[in-house]
């Protein structure tokens, strides 16, 4: 709600008034309170008061934020319920409201005796337990000026009286007050609240306090009822724009008049000039103005065609025979507004009120009109009838019609740009309804309220994340509206793509693979998979299967993603590993056993051959066997057929052979055993005899056994 409602207020004078006690006031109950100060306030007639009170409120009630929907100021009860001030014709244009933070101060102008009262501040908010009420409130008591005189002797020659003077207020408008004393309209004496002196029949005495010159006490004559002195029946006159106004006072000299005239205390008017210029004789007042008298001793000065700066003080000033008036007093302040006659909705009901930035007289009557039409037999400046917010109303007051309110209407949503929207760029919402008094508008998005609550959602760079679907509210206090939906999607090019490889782990010859290519897009992105140093693309698709691979599958492979935005590419490197490695290590298992048993089966038959001819012959010590290759003299190379055969052991252990042969010297390290020879000579001619056997035998056979050192 916007509390504070915009009212011209009357033409009051600067005069603020002073706390009497300045302990605050506040109320507090579970987080809920209001507090004011100062609690009493007195101020003078005619001037202007300000009250001022701040509130607070739980933030939340069950499980919903708490805000303030209404404020308002009141002194009496209506129907049980508190009558907003607005409402109340007696203060009708004298009140204004300013809210805000958490406070709120009502200013009453044109103050009158009759506004002494306690005055309460309420606030109401969305919650249905949510309102309250400051108690008790501010006591205003309005207090007029008046100069109280008496006489105390007579002189003995002259027309005189020794007399004392006191300025007298009924409340004290500051804590220790000090006042001015005006002596036939000059300022003189000091500031004392009461005098005695001598008084004439011809002075009038007249006080203000101290801080309110512009609210002095009516003139009194001190001596007899014969004096020269000036009153003005209004201190502030408030008229419309191109209207007329009077504006009159009451005069009595003591003696004959020779001249009387109004003035203007107008800069523009007056500068250079010493003395006041009757306004007769202004040039742009001359043909507006008119002075007549309705009475004697009163003179009324009229004003025609108003204009705003027609705004200014007016004097009266007569010219007896023995002297001349001249009165530094204030005169009558005229303020001159545009005709603002508007409608106020009050929380109550609700309740409008017709308000004016001027109140032309003490009972004004207003007119109101529903769709234009005069609603018959309502001349009070509150309509109180049930609103319906397809209806609109106004209100007319001194011929002057204010402008009709009316709930909003459907709300216009509106988008800075069309078609698609680029992230980062600036995008903003516009919602417009036509109401009067103006809406508050509120946001949403996917059916979530937003902070924002002004009449534009500005994203000064729109992300993804702020997709989504958006309506806005507009409400016053004569009803709420909603606009239509309008979808954001913010497009934007493919982010840098996520590659994958599956099965993850290494990649056989043989097996199947699938290549995944994923990136963040709107709209959603289109893949290509290039293989490295290949313009034509090898496949399409977020993913990429290869089956049956081999070594030529194997390389880096480049995913790209493409959309209307623009494109954006990701590598990654397949490494294929040959099914043969392990065959070739099968392979060579299986020959490595075919050479052991190879060489067991030598060893056998070597043994198997020594133990026979063992069988056949002694052992003679002295024979040794060469290890030299012999061969029989009638023996050619083709008739000999050597056979060699060599053995590996991995065993530590030197297990020297011989068989016909003499053993190989030892080696000096034991680390390292020499080579053993074993030799076996076949004569396939003919039967050896014994003496044979140290020829050379054609068909030797020699077998070699490596055994490498000991580890």
């Amino acid at each position: 709600m916007r509390a504070a409602a915009t009212m011209s207020g009357t033409a009051a004078a600067s005069g603020f008034v002073l706390l009497l006690l300045s302990v605050p006031v506040a109320q507090c109950e579970n987080d809920w309170g209001v507090t004011c100060t100062p609690t009493k306030i007195c101020a003078v007639r005619g001037s202007k008061v300000q009250i001022r009170c701040t509130y607070m409120h739980p933030p939340r009630i069950n499980d919903h934020d708490v805000a303030v929907e209404q404020m308002f100021w009141f002194t009496n009860l209506q129907n049980s319920a508190p009558e907003d001030l607005r409402a109340v014709s007696e203060y009708a244009g004298r009140v204004q409201y300013h809210c805000g933070n958490n406070a709120c101060t009502l200013t009453i102008t044109d103050l009158r005796e009759s506004d002494s009262a306690e005055y309460k501040f309420r606030f109401i908010t969305n919650q249905p337990t949510g309102r309250f009420s400051g108690s008790p409130g501010v006591t205003l008591s309005v207090t007029g000026v008046q100069v109280l005189s008496k006489k105390l002797s007579n002189c003995r020659w002259e027309a005189c009286s020794w007399s004392r003077v006191e300025c007298k207020t009924s409340c004290s408008p500051t804590p220790s007050p000090s006042y001015i004393w005006y002596k036939n309209g000059q300022k003189t004496w000091g500031e004392e609240s009461s005098y005695d002196k001598y008084f004439y029949s011809s002075d009038s005495i007249s006080c203000a306090v101290r801080g309110h010159e512009d609210f002095p006490s009516a003139p009194v004559c001190v001596h007899g009822n014969s004096c020269d002195r000036v009153n003005y029946m209004d201190r502030n006159i408030c008229a419309f724009k191109g209207s007329s106004v009077d504006i009159s006072c009451s005069y009595s000299p003591q003696y004959s008049i020779t001249s009387k005239f109004w003035f203007v205390k107008r800069k523009d008017v007056q500068q250079y000039r010493p003395r006041p210029v009757d306004l007769l004789q202004v040039p742009e007042f001359k043909h507006r103005v008119q002075v007549f008298e309705t009475e004697r001793g009163r003179s009324t000065l009229r004003i025609s065609e108003l204009r705003l700066n027609d705004s200014a003080q007016y004097q009266f000033r007569f010219k007896p025979q023995t002297s001349e008036w001249e009165s530094s007093l204030p005169g009558t302040t005229l303020t001159v507004t545009d005709p603002d006659v508007q409608v106020i909705c009050s929380p109550i009901g609700p309740t409008l009120t017709c308000h004016s930035s001027c109140r032309l007289s003490a009972r004004p009557s207003f007119v109101w009109f529903k769709n234009g039409i005069k609603i018959h037999g309502e001349t009070s400046p509150t309509l109180r009838e049930f609103l319906q917010p397809e209806n609109n109303y106004s209100c007319a007051y001194e011929h002057h019609r204010s402008s009709p309110v009316y709930a909003p209407k459907v709300p216009l949503l509106q988008l800075s740009q069309t078609g698609h929207m680029m992230k980062d760029s600036s995008v903003s919402l516009t919602c417009s309804s036509d109401a009067n008094p103006p809406p508050a508008y509120a946001w949403y998005k996917n059916n979530q309220t937003l902070f924002n609550t002004g009449a534009q959602l500005v994203f000064s760079s729109i992300q993804f994340s702020d997709s989504g679907e958006f309506y806005c509210t507009a409400e016053n206090e004569l009803g709420k509206t909603a606009s239509k939906h309008v979808v954001i999607n913010v497009k934007y090019a493919p982010k840098v793509p996520s590659v994958s490889v599956s099965p993850s782990g290494e990649i056989m010859e043989g097996s199947s693979v699938t290549l995944t290519c994923s990136s963040d897009a709107n709209p959603a992105a289109n893949y290509t998979w290039y293989k490295e140093d290949e313009d034509s693309p090898r496949a399409s698709g977020q993913n990429f299967t290869i089956t049956n691979i081999t070594a030529e599958h194997g390389g880096n492979y480049r995913c790209e993603a493409q959309n209307r935005r623009g494109r954006s590419d990701a590598s990654l490197h397949v490494t294929v590993g040959a099914v043969w490695t392990s065959a070739v290590i099968g392979s060579a298992a299986a020959a490595f056993l075919a050479v052991t048993l190879l060489a067991v089966t030598l060893l056998s038959v070597f043994f198997l051959i020594r133990k026979k001819r063992n069988s056949h012959q002694s052992p003679d010590p002295g024979d040794r066997l060469d290890h030299s290759e012999q061969r029989l003299p009638n023996q050619s190379e083709e008739d000999c057929d050597l056979h060699y055969g060599s053995v590996h052991f991995m065993k530590t252990e030197t297990d020297p052979v011989y068989s016909n042969v003499g053993s190989a010297e030892p080696s000096k390290h034991k680390e390292r055993e020499e080579v053993v020879y074993a030799s076996v000579n076949f004569n396939r001619s003919a039967p050896r005899t014994r003496g044979q056997d140290t020829a050379e035998d054609p068909f030797a056979f020699y077998s070699t056994v490596k055994k490498p050192s000991a580890v």
